[in-house]
């Protein structure tokens, strides 16, 4: 009898998609046949998807219904966003693999009659790190809250709801929605979320068996990268209503992070950037993070 594999992910095509290509990397590296299948699993953002994501628990509300599941081994592997993920994970939890990362850079949508030179603009986003970036660069712009997958928040701008939206370039590509894209933005103007462009396969640190498949699937410059942003942001103690980016990158034996967080208040922002050798990403992340709590003293509480 075929051993059976359960995949959890959300129900969103893109989602989805995702959980095909996890599927497709599981079975192509592991040394037996098996029959996988993807449960699709409601999460609180799913939900509760007309409200403000700090006003329904913070960033975890995309993966802590997937992560109950995975330890109450209702299903054998999980798929996130990394940037989706709470970076103190489950103490039965361990990510497993970070797929090779996408494009982490964010890109803007906007009407046909609409510029980034507009007098006057209303974008969609509900990411507070967004909306304070692109106030710096754009002038011009007012932030309302959007909610909902990258379909239907494309509609709403084509509805006239919004003049704009701001979205991940990944989830676009995935999607195949690169004809909507009014500009791609670099990763030194507009800093991405940390792990941004990454997916994550999250197991049970017990299941040795499933372990070692996932080791196949990892892509070891990637995990080195979202370790040094995701222990920058462990460092900072940030949640839901933290508004930083952060973002890594090798070149040969070193990692440079950049990373710039804003003041509770969101007049303020701090900026750092640091290399050290790519033995050691967390304590990069860590020296990061300690920089940008310095140059914020006074101005930016951490969450925890």
């Amino acid at each position: 009898m075929d051993k059976k594999i359960i995949i959890g992910a959300r129900g969103s095509k893109l989602s989805l998609t995702y959980a095909e290509t996890v599927k497709k990397l599981f079975s192509s590296v592991s040394d037996q046949k098996m029959e996988i299948d993807i449960q699709t699993i409601k999460t609180s953002g799913d939900i509760f998807h007309d409200k403000k994501i700090s006003d329904i628990g913070g960033k975890n509300i995309f993966c802590k219904e997937i992560e109950r599941q995975l330890s109450e081994k209702k299903i054998d592997i999980a798929v996130h966003s990394l940037k989706d993920m709470d970076s103190f994970e489950e103490n039965d939890l361990i990510i497993g693999a970070y797929l090779k990362r996408n494009d982490p850079r964010d890109v803007i949508v906007l009407k046909k009659d609409k510029s980034l030179n507009s007098d006057k603009l209303t974008i969609g986003t509900s990411s507070k790190r967004r909306e304070l970036q692109f106030k710096l660069h754009f002038k011009n712009i007012t932030c309302k809250n959007i909610r909902g997958n990258i379909d239907s928040r494309i509609s709403k701008v084509k509805k006239g709801e919004y003049d704009g939206i701001i979205l991940a370039l990944a989830g676009i590509q995935k999607l195949n929605f690169e004809d909507e894209i009014k500009e791609i933005f670099s990763e030194k103007k507009i800093i991405p979320a940390a792990g941004q462009g990454v997916i994550a396969v999250q197991c049970r640190k017990d299941d040795f068996e499933n372990l070692k498949i996932l080791e196949k699937m990892n892509d070891e410059n990637t995990k080195i990268c979202a370790l040094t942003e995701r222990s920058l942001l462990k460092t900072i103690g940030g949640d839901c209503h933290t508004a930083v980016g952060a973002y890594a990158k090798m070149d040969k034996d070193s990692i440079t992070i950049i990373s710039q967080l804003f003041s509770d208040d969101g007049l303020k922002s701090f900026s750092t950037q640091k290399s050290g050798d790519k033995k050691f990403p967390e304590q990069l992340g860590i020296s990061a993070g300690k920089d940008l709590l310095k140059q914020s003293e006074g101005k930016y509480k951490k969450k925890r």
